[in-house]
């Protein structure tokens, strides 16, 4: 039997260079730390295709500076929370960009409408659909508004506490909080408000709040206040149910007797809150290009 002749040895791989390894290292590591926020907590893991849809966070405007850069810093937060999203801002009226410049500047593609808006009113009902709507370059949804939800009963609740407000308050019998609201002519805005008012009480413990406006609806801050005293409530703190500090924000704070929160701003419940309506918009059947997919009127939890 004759022998077959060995097999030549096969090379070995070459080891990679230092130079080589290094990259690998900082790329893996480059990897990682991106998942890290800059507060040192890790950043949930979302796969985002890169033809996610645009988020374009609707703001009404302010004559106030600090409306809009609070509202900046609260899409900052958004950004961190989703870094590969392209989010954008526009405004209804009072500050650039405008919404329809925004739209326009988007290009062709997909985009989701989210409001920094409360409740459900004429801007939701009309306004952003019929903007959404003349971008005939993209297919739009718009998303319902933030609220009512437990995320921003959180936010006010801890905007509360920022101002003073103790949990032992609560079971005072001569206290309430006045939930102070833009106000809408829409009956289902006052649906809204009323709901988050009773989350509120629930969270604060069974205390009471009645919801009060700043315009087009009743009753005032003051008026409700004046109820509140006569029912033997005369601590009532204000919970300030605004998106980002502006007139009617300043005014309903200088009619409270005492605490009076801060506007809901920045606060990191409304950055999830405004990723959770765009993700509940995507869920819904892709509209036609330039028709947009009507709100859900009835915000849910």
């Amino acid at each position: 039997m004759t022998e077959t002749a060995p097999e030549h040895p096969r090379e070995p791989l070459p080891l990679d260079s230092t130079a080589q390894l290094l990259t690998r290292i900082t790329a893996q590591l480059g990897t990682q730390l991106s998942l890290v926020s800059p507060n040192g907590t890790r950043r949930p893991m979302y796969r985002i295709r890169r033809s996610a849809p645009t988020l374009v966070a609707v703001a009404h405007g302010s004559r106030d500076p600090q409306a809009l850069r609070t509202v900046l810093e609260l899409l900052d937060r958004v950004r961190e929370l989703r870094p590969a999203l392209d989010v954008r801002l526009g405004h209804i009226e009072l500050n650039e960009p405008l919404l329809p410049d925004t739209l326009d500047g988007i290009g062709h593609g997909d985009a989701v409408l989210v409001p920094l808006l409360l409740g459900r009113g004429h801007h939701v009902r009309h306004d952003l659909p019929l903007a959404a709507a003349a971008a005939g370059h993209l297919r739009t949804r718009v998303a319902a508004p933030l609220g009512p939800h437990p995320l921003l009963v959180e936010a006010l609740y801890e905007r509360l506490a920022e101002a003073g407000w103790r949990d032992e308050d609560g079971t005072s019998r001569d206290a309430a909080v006045v939930l102070a609201a833009a106000g809408s002519r829409d009956p289902d805005s006052d649906v809204d408000a009323r709901r988050t008012a009773a989350m509120l009480s629930d969270r604060l413990g069974g205390v009471p709040v009645v919801p009060a406006y700043a315009s087009a609806a009743t009753p005032d801050v003051p008026t409700a206040l004046r109820a509140l005293a006569a029912r033997g409530r005369h601590r009532a703190a204000l919970a300030s149910y605004f998106t980002a500090p502006g007139r009617f924000a300043t005014v309903s704070a200088a009619a409270a007797p005492g605490i009076a929160a801060a506007p809901l701003g920045a606060h990191p419940a409304m950055a999830r809150l405004l990723l959770h309506r765009y993700d509940q918009a995507l869920t819904r059947t892709a509209p036609a290009r330039g028709s947009p997919a009507r709100p859900h009127l009835l915000a849910s939890a």
